[in-house]
């Protein structure tokens, strides 16, 4: 049994130092190479639909493919300034700065025009985190067809790696086309990703990916689909989300079969595990590069700005999918219900009876007129 210092490397939560201590001290590389320990697996039972519930999602996600060049009108012009000033104004804002009383602090003698540049580089590192966890996500679902044992999933998991190419390369489009910069990846994100590929468990593998890096970007996506007003990131996102709740359900559908199958000490390894990408995932949002570039104090920033109502709910809603997924594979209340503790730590519990991803993912299935929209 670990502490939180052992899983997360700090007792306390919630400690800045201890937060803005971890960075990336490569950020110019163009290579970051992770050991991959996993063992690829044949299997040579080849029954197609031994597990109906991946099938159906392997026929639904043939049919479901976009193509991020015709599909997405890339004729819409960005103006940035003006998108942040929109959405400013759109959200309940003035356009012209923040919501809050920054009398005394490192933002009071901030202009109208350095609120606005701060707009535009929390839209530049935004979109270059879901670039980076994109191709995060392309890497990991590579590894899920190697490693997975059952035909079914090697099936969908192959349909997923074209997804992923794909979120990549419509990000990364849009980055270098409509956006002013890219950021490299955040350290809190970077580490996450590299615990999950090192870990040579396949189903570590989905529990990190499928479900708590995919369930919180599926929930960042809508957050950020509801409150832009540009019409090219709104439309890319819509495309994005279908997909990201496909690959969410993969890893409920696939996961909840095996875990009947593990001791009380193999779940508690997952919840461990579950509660330090929650965390991971919770720091990486903190922005700390965008403070730093912006030339601001980043803890004096990050105490400010961290406690305001509209940064809470945003940080809470994060977990909306991964709260409910973990409740649905038995991982809040096994073990004495320690995984509900940690989640009760972190404030987010109150999703638990949210609906799960493996019974809403129809919802979010592009229609007819969506994928005929761009090119019609």
């Amino acid at each position: 049994m670990s502490s939180t210092e052992e899983i997360i490397g700090r007792a306390d939560l919630n400690d800045l130092e201890a937060i803005l201590a971890i960075t990336n001290h490569d950020v110019d590389a163009v290579v970051h190479q992770v050991k991959n320990n996993a063992d690829a697996i044949f299997t040579w039972d080849y029954e197609k639909g031994a597990r109906p519930a991946l099938n159906k999602l392997y026929e639904k996600a043939k049919k479901s493919q976009w193509n991020g060049e015709t599909d997405l009108d890339w004729s819409i012009e960005v103006d940035q300034e003006q998108v942040v000033v929109a959405n400013s104004l759109a959200n309940g804002g003035d356009g012209t700065g923040p919501l809050l009383d920054v009398t005394g602090t490192c933002f009071e003698n901030w202009s109208e025009k350095e609120w606005i540049q701060l707009g535009i580089e929390s839209q530049n590192w935004t979109l270059s985190q879901f670039m980076h966890g994109e191709q995060g996500a392309l890497i990991c679902t590579a590894k899920i067809v190697e490693t997975v044992p059952w035909i079914d999933a090697k099936y969908y998991a192959a349909t997923q790696v074209m997804d992923e190419a794909r979120h990549v390369e419509v990000f990364a489009k849009y980055l270098d086309e409509k956006l002013s910069g890219h950021y490299p990846v955040n350290a809190h994100l970077r580490m996450l990703l590299d615990d999950i590929i090192l870990d040579p468990r396949w189903d570590m593998t989905y529990l990190g990916m499928q479900i708590m890096v995919e369930g919180l970007a599926l929930a960042a996506f809508g957050f950020m689909h509801q409150f832009t007003t540009e019409p090219l990131i709104k439309q890319l996102l819509r495309y994005v989300m279908s997909d990201e709740a496909r690959h969410v359900a993969f890893g409920v559908l696939s996961l909840q079969e095996y875990y009947d199958e593990l001791s009380a000490a193999e779940i508690r390894e997952r919840q461990e595990f579950a509660f330090e990408a929650a965390v991971r995932m919770r720091d990486r949002f903190l922005q700390q590069e965008v403070w730093d570039r912006m030339g601001v104090p980043v803890k004096e920033a990050l105490s400010l700005v961290s406690t305001t109502p509209e940064q809470m709910v945003f940080q809470s809603m994060l977990f909306s999918k991964i709260v409910p997924n973990c409740k649905k594979l038995g991982l809040l209340d096994a073990a004495d219900g320690w995984l509900r503790t940690k989640f009760t730590e972190l404030g987010v519990i109150g999703f638990e009876d949210w609906v799960d991803t493996g019974a809403e993912y129809d919802a979010f299935a592009l229609s007819a007129e969506e994928t005929g929209s761009a090119t019609a």
